[in-house]
């Protein structure tokens, strides 16, 4: 017998905390450690880029970022809704 993988359990929510990702980029935003946390990496690249081409003024982007994931949720690398 096969069972499916444990997500699919849980209602289709993620197993990556909201709170968790929006304090991370709160206070790491600048190299994008709650959007790797959550697996977008892509934009957590971005964001690093962004945070070193300007030396530093572009973390205010990953401050934003999170402030938004605490209080807009998010989803995760493969589209299901952060948990509470």
């Amino acid at each position: 017998m096969t069972y499916p993988p444990p997500y699919q359990y849980s209602g289709g929510v993620s197993d990556k905390s909201k709170v968790v990702a929006g304090i991370l980029q709160i206070v790491l935003g600048g190299f994008g450690v709650g959007r790797f946390y959550i697996g977008d990496t892509k934009t957590g690249v971005l964001q690093l880029v962004v945070t070193l081409v300007t030396c530093g003024i572009g973390s205010l982007w990953g401050f934003v970022d999170g402030i938004l994931i605490l209080i807009n949720g998010g989803v995760d690398s493969q589209g299901r809704p952060l948990r509470d």
